[in-house]
Formats: structure tokens, sequence, C-alpha cells
């Protein structure tokens, strides 16, 4: 019978902020921003954005997995940790107050663990920073070897060989090098890790049952770090067979996951998962190294055995295998002052917490500039009957797209992309500088983040902050259809990069690239460009229903048969596909493009 674990906390909704008091209290360098309990940022508290002369690294993603993230905070390794609610990925404005309270003229490096929500949050947050003067780098890591190399998207997920590179691009960071420096060196430590995980019981999020999936007897081979169910479950081994399976699947040459071959040297990490004493922590620690060495030929050079990316309460262990040369020993000696890498601290304990630094936005745009004009530009007529036209399509579409959704997916992309289009409509009214090309498309990005929820929100927010970026950069207060034309293209980049979707993928992309092809290609010949967009609609149309006939890569998707796929296009390139027509069909009646 299933059973609600005992925690010694307050109100489980207050976890994730009572954890932050009490490690700053803890720890006299490390402070947090004064946003309870929104923003949720732990930092370095000799570091201010003002004065910073080194690169910043920020790292972040769901409560739950203490130390990490805020336990890597200080000196030579985090400069700031971004932390989510239990298990959540941390809200956009979450990342980006803390790039602003970090980040000086070097720019950040922010280290993400390949999660679909992870990824998504820290990627929108960097093209916002990126329109607001930041310099900007992101490496994703996936060290995950529990599984066969994933179909689709989704790849490897994000282990405790995270923490390895946190100390790899803090150490370069602190040594003074540029930010692609720091980011290449990080990108390449990413690449030298991998993986597996092994659990002898399943975690308790607070104020819940636990979960009663593992038997009396049983254990689970490559689980995650959520609670979610590992590649196998078998019968309780001895630490020494399941080690020797834990670093052959690692070191396998057929999944090839890390280049470790024999006489390779390297770095070992054991790491527990939240309810595993230091006692086996320590066997597991020595059975692993001489197996290392014997079986498989390798000279390992460090050891670091403790709990450093837990899962609440789990019973278990991880087991991390880098390789390693000259340059990352050195990065991993090279001292450093977070309290939870395994060194010590010291020092005075200033104020436990600073404000939250205002957006230079807020300081910088007038209210004028961020309201509907009293009277239209010509450009401004032209974007307020495309933004009509495109809103309407989609509300129009709503029951469609649910029932597409309905078949493939989880019924609610009609809905979701409704209250997305309802809202620009209601916000055109009164907040769209529709004179201002650049800022409009900004304020259409914060109409979405409002209001729509799930994946589809923040794409699409993605989409609007990196075109606005585009035309931001090019000072397109005005634009002409090459510079929408570019906006566009950087738009479906950025999307891609975040998500990691392309064409082919059986998602908004295949109706938005084939889209943007047609529109260059067609400006370039010279073509009217209400033409060339009213041809390039045609394009996104065709490439939506293409979508018939293609495996599904990306989204939830990916888990239904070719068979149902078959029946319906995908709901998220058919509602591109849509407004991005309804667009161009009312300027090719109305309006011809300067």
């Amino acid at each position: 019978m299933a059973l609600h674990g005992k925690k010694l906390i307050n109100d489980p909704n207050d976890v994730v902020t009572e954890f932050i008091e009490g490690l700053v209290e803890t720890y006299p360098r490390l402070q947090y921003l004064d946003g309870f309990p929104e923003v949720k940022v732990v930092l370095r508290a000799d570091v201010s954005s003002t004065t910073y002369d080194k690169v910043a690294v920020i790292s972040g993603g769901g409560s739950g997995h203490e130390p990490a993230q805020a336990g890597f905070v200080g000196e030579g390794m985090l400069t700031a940790a971004i932390c989510g609610d239990v298990f959540a990925s941390p809200p956009v404005d979450s990342i980006l107050a803390g790039i602003r309270a970090v980040t000086g003229p070097m720019g950040c490096l922010l280290i993400v663990t390949n999660y679909t929500g992870d990824r998504l949050n820290f990627g929108l947050a960097a093209e916002q920073a990126k329109s607001e003067g930041y310099k900007i780098e992101m490496v994703i890591v996936g060290d995950d070897c529990a599984l066969p190399p994933p179909r689709g998207i989704a790849g490897r997920r994000g282990l405790a060989g995270t923490i390895l590179v946190h100390k790899v691009a803090g150490a370069a960071a602190a040594s003074g090098l540029s930010l692609p420096d720091v980011a290449a060196e990080a990108k390449h430590a990413s690449e030298m890790v991998g993986t597996m995980g092994v659990a002898l019981s399943v975690c308790t999020r607070p104020g819940q049952v636990t979960s009663d999936r593992l038997g009396p007897g049983k254990m689970e081979l490559g689980l995650g770090v959520h609670g979610e169910p590992g590649a196998a479950v078998v019968d309780l081994q001895p630490v020494d067979v399941v080690v020797s399976h834990v670093l052959k699947q690692i070191l396998s040459p057929e999944t090839n996951f890390v280049p470790i071959t024999r006489g390779s040297r390297v770095v070992l990490m054991i790491n527990g998962l939240g309810a595993t004493p230091i006692m086996e922590l320590m066997i597991v620690a020595g059975k692993a190294v001489p197996r290392l060495q014997l079986e498989h030929g390798l000279a390992v050079d460090r050891v670091y055995t403790g709990s450093f990316m837990t899962s609440l309460d789990m019973a278990g262990f991880s087991i991390s295998v880098m390789k390693a040369n000259k340059a990352i020993l050195q990065r991993l000696d090279a001292s450093t002052r977070a309290p939870y890498w395994p060194v010590g601290v010291d020092g005075i304990h200033p104020s436990a917490k600073i404000p939250v630094p205002i957006p230079p936005s807020h300081s910088t745009k007038s209210d004028e500039s961020l309201s509907r004009p009293q009277q239209l530009s010509q450009q401004g007529h032209i974007l307020e009957v495309a933004i009509q036209a495109a809103a309407t399509a989609i509300i129009n579409l709503r029951d469609i797209l649910n029932e597409w959704d309905g078949k493939v997916g989880d019924g609610d992309c009609g809905s979701t992309m409704f209250r997305g289009a309802t809202a620009i409509l209601e916000d055109m009214k009164k907040h769209y500088p529709l004179n201002d090309a650049a800022e409009t498309v900004n304020e259409i990005g914060s109409s979405i983040r409002r209001v729509m929820g799930g994946t589809s929100g923040i794409i699409y927010d993605i989409f609007c902050k990196a075109a606005y970026a585009n035309l931001k950069a090019n000072n397109c207060s005005v634009a002409t259809p090459v510079q929408w034309a570019d906006a566009l293209e950087d738009a479906i980049a950025a999307i891609s990069k975040y998500g990691g979707a392309s064409a082919g993928y059986r998602t908004l992309l295949d109706a938005l690239i084939p889209a943007s092809s047609v529109l260059k290609e067609r400006l370039s010949a010279g073509d009217n460009p209400v033409d060339a967009f009213f041809l390039s609609s045609e394009a996104a149309l065709a490439g939506a229903e293409s979508t018939k006939h293609m495996q599904a890569q990306a989204g939830r998707s990916t888990y239904v048969s070719g068979e149902i796929l078959a029946l319906v296009p995908d709901p998220g390139a058919m509602a591109a596909a849509s407004w991005y027509r309804a667009a161009a069909l009312a300027l090719k009646d109305k309006y011809l493009l300067l």
C-alpha cells in the first residue's frame, strides 16, 4: 500500500525557498536574489554584474538534486544557480534574473542538462538576454549511458557528469579566458563523460505518496534523476556485479557513448542519489577503481566520492567516467570555493540576499513606445492587418486543431493556440507599438508568454524573441521585406537550436522552413514582396500537409504509431501554416509592401 513519505518540512510548496535560506546561512560566500517565491537564484556574494570582469558560469534546473546546482556556486565553479521547483525547470524570468545579476562585459555561459523544459526555458532566456545586449553561450550536457541511442531529438539525459563540466568551465572562466574559449572547454568536457545510475528505491516528492514500483528484492538499472523508470528492473545483485555491469555499459564500444579506449586516463565520480550511506558509496568506489584498471585497461587519475547530484531520498548511486588529459586535470584541480566540491571554504558572512535586478528594458523604454500609436504609419497598418488575420485564423481553427491533436498528442493544441491568438488581438488594441516593427514582434512574444502554456507557448516565445533580436540588431523599426525574411530565418534557427528539431521531424518547422526558403528565393529573384509572401505561404501549407507522411521525432507524437500519424497532419505545423497563410492572403488583398 502506498504511503506518504516522511519529510522534515513545513509546507511542501516552500521546500525550495527554505532550502536556499538555510544554504546561504550555512555558507557565508553565497547570497540569493530577493524574489521569492517566483525567483529562486543562488549567486556568489562577491560578484556583481557592474564589476565582474570574468565570464559568468550559470547552471540550474529542477530542485530535489541537492547539492546540485546551488551547492556548486562559488569562485572557481558556478557564478549562479537557478533553482526550479522540485523536478521542474526554472522559469525564464528566474534565469534572466540570474543572468542580469552576475553577467558583466565578458559574457555568460549557460550549462544546461539535456531535458526539453530546461533547454527551452534556458534557450528563451538566452535569446532575451542577447536582445538586451548580453553575450551568451549555452552548452547542453547529456551524459546518460543507460539507454540505446534514442530515436528523434530527445537525446541523452543530463546526469551527475554535469558537475564535472561545471568544474572545468568554472576553472576556465576563473583563469580569465574569453566566453568562446570557456564554452569550448565546457563542450569538450561534456563530450568526454558518461554516466549510469542504479536505484534500490523510488524517491518521494514532498507531500506525495511513495511509489511501490520497486518491490522487495528488486533494483532498477539506468534510471533518470526524477524518479522516472529506468532501463530495466532486476533482482538485487552484489555490488561487485552491479559495478561491473555499469562500467561495461558506460564504456561499451558498441554504443560508443564516450571516446574512452584502453590506455586512456580517466576521472571517476561515485555519486550518491540521496539515501545511500557513505559506507556503501566508498564500497562502490573501492570496486570500481580496480575494474577500470584491470578489466578496461584505464589509468584512474582522480576519484570523487560523495553526493553531488541526488534524487531527493532515493537509495542508489551513479557512476561517471570522464576521459582525462593534462588540461582537464588542471581544471579539476584548480582552486574553488564552491561549498560542495570536495574542498573547504572560509570567509565573512555578508548580507544573505540582494534585490532582483530590474531588466534594462524597464528603464529604457518609455510608456509611449509600448502603446498603440494614435496614428498608424503605412507599416503600422500592414502589421495590424497581418496580425489580425493571423490571429483570427487560429481562433477559427481551435476545434479542428484539438481534434487532430487528440489523435496524435494530448488534445489541447487548438485551445493553447486559441489563448495566444485571443491575447494577441486584445493586447494589440492598446499595447502594440505597431509603427515599430521590432518592438511589435517583441510584444507579441510577451502576449504569448503570458497566456500560452506548455511547449507551444515557449517555442513561439523563442520564435518572437529571436526575430526581435534580429530586427533590433539591424535597427529595424521600419523593416524591409528582406529584413523580415532574415528575421524569420533567425527565428526558425532559434527554434531548431533550442528545441532540437529540424525539417522532417513532424513539427511546425516543416511549415516554416519551406516558407522561409521560398520567401528568400522569390525576394532574391526580384518578385513583388506581396507575391513572394503569398508563394511562400503556399509552401508553408504544402509543408504542413506533408507531415502526414513523416515519422514523428519530437514531442508527444514520437510515441504514436505511424499508422495513426498518417491519418492527420501535425497540428502544430498546420497551425503555423494557417496563421502564416492568413497573413499573406490579407496583405495580398489590401496592401503592397514597400
